[in-house]
């Protein structure tokens, strides 16, 4: 089997790890993290200027048409870059949902402006009662008179505080836990009875929560089929669950190599602490468990890109592995860096905090040991 990137996807790969190399090291992530939305709008206008942020579209929609290969490049650069700027709620989760179940008018009108860098999506469809359940589904849209009027709250919306439109999943018939009965919703961040409440995760990035209170919107603000999205909503979870892999996977590397050439720099009784024993044997475990994970990528990717119908079953391998195999190369490169690779001041730590941030997201790796196994 042929593992090697084409021309286009080394170009990809080369043009993402130079602008990293170069533009964005930890000290501009962080001061990137410090600004009033929590990312640098210049370096997303860079994105969009790249060609980054069309990368998963098809060229009828204005992208270059590329797949779960071209998605697992961008995300393991950002990986190792600790990218802030909302690649994933915009392009990943609300850019492809509109993709695959937009109308034509609706394509046309908001993938340009996600393509572009011109606007904001996130994807509202988390709740505190549901845990990790896509169809626990409690905020309602009720339909009178050709309108729907949304009441309910979302929690964990990924850079919501920036969003210019939310995707609000909401319940339009059926009982709280239905698979059916479940419908997505355009709602611009400024309708009124939308409020708003940005924080900081652990990783330093933003989320917010959104509470709707009798939010009304256009019988043309449904998104896809109504009462059917949940299959929508399952499919970009997966190929979140893919990114964020992909991302875990670039972090994973970074953390190895780093730690690599910390201990040949650091000092104990006057020689480098690369030449002990104990020290190796761990840096080579820290490098089998990056390849184990990145093995399991390939996997998910491979079975994506062919539509083998083991997709998901891959997916929720690759999501536990992360989540154990990667906080174990994190947790490594701490010890070995001693306190200091506990402090913000440090990458190392926020790698670690980013690894458990991706943990959480879509599904831990408890969630998805036992969805493996139903599978």
């Amino acid at each position: 089997m042929n593992f090697n990137y084409s021309e286009e996807q080394n170009l990809l790969k080369d043009s993402i790890a130079k602008f990293i190399s170069n533009d964005y090291s930890y000290e501009t992530r962080q001061k990137h993290v410090a600004m009033e939305k929590g990312f640098n709008e210049a370096t997303w206008n860079t994105f969009a200027e790249l060609g980054w942020l069309c990368v998963p579209f098809s060229e009828d929609d204005g992208g270059i048409g590329g797949g779960p290969v071209e998605i697992m490049i961008v995300m393991e650069e950002f990986g190792k870059g600790l990218v802030v700027e909302p690649f994933v709620p915009s392009v990943i989760l609300s850019g492809a949902a509109i993709a695959a179940a937009g109308s034509e008018q609706q394509k046309a009108d908001l993938l340009p402006a996600i393509i572009d860098g011109s606007q904001i999506f996130s994807l509202a469809f988390v709740e505190p009662q549901a845990r990790f359940d896509l169809y626990d589904v409690k905020t309602t849209a009720s339909e009178t008179n050709g309108k729907f009027t949304l009441n309910g709250a979302k929690s964990m919306v990924i850079h919501g505080g920036s969003a210019d439109t939310f995707l609000v999943v909401a319940r339009t018939s059926g009982e709280q836990r239905d698979e059916q009965g479940i419908s997505v919703f355009l709602v611009p961040a400024d309708a009124k009875g939308v409020v708003v409440k940005s924080y900081r995760t652990l990783d330093g990035q933003r989320a917010a929560e959104v509470v709707l209170d009798n939010v009304e919107v256009q019988a043309s603000a449904l998104l896809g089929v109504k009462d059917q999205a949940y299959e929508l909503l399952q499919t970009i979870s997966d190929d979140a669950c893919l990114a964020l892999g992909a991302e875990a996977v670039g972090i994973m590397e970074k953390l190895y190599k780093e730690t690599v050439e910390y201990t040949k720099e650091r000092k104990q009784f006057g020689v480098p602490i690369a030449i002990f024993q104990a020290l190796q044997h761990r840096m080579v475990d820290m490098f089998t468990l990056q390849q184990e994970c990145r093995s399991l990528l390939l996997r998910a990717v491979l079975s994506h890109e062919s539509g083998a119908k083991e997709y998901q079953k891959n997916v929720s391998a690759l999501k536990y592995a992360v989540a154990v195999k990667g906080q174990k190369v994190a947790h490594e490169a701490v010890q070995i860096f001693g306190g200091m690779g506990m402090t913000d001041e440090m990458n190392v730590g926020m790698y670690l905090k980013r690894i458990n941030m991706i943990n959480t997201l879509f599904g831990n790796g408890d969630y998805h040991l036992r969805r493996f196994m139903a599978l």
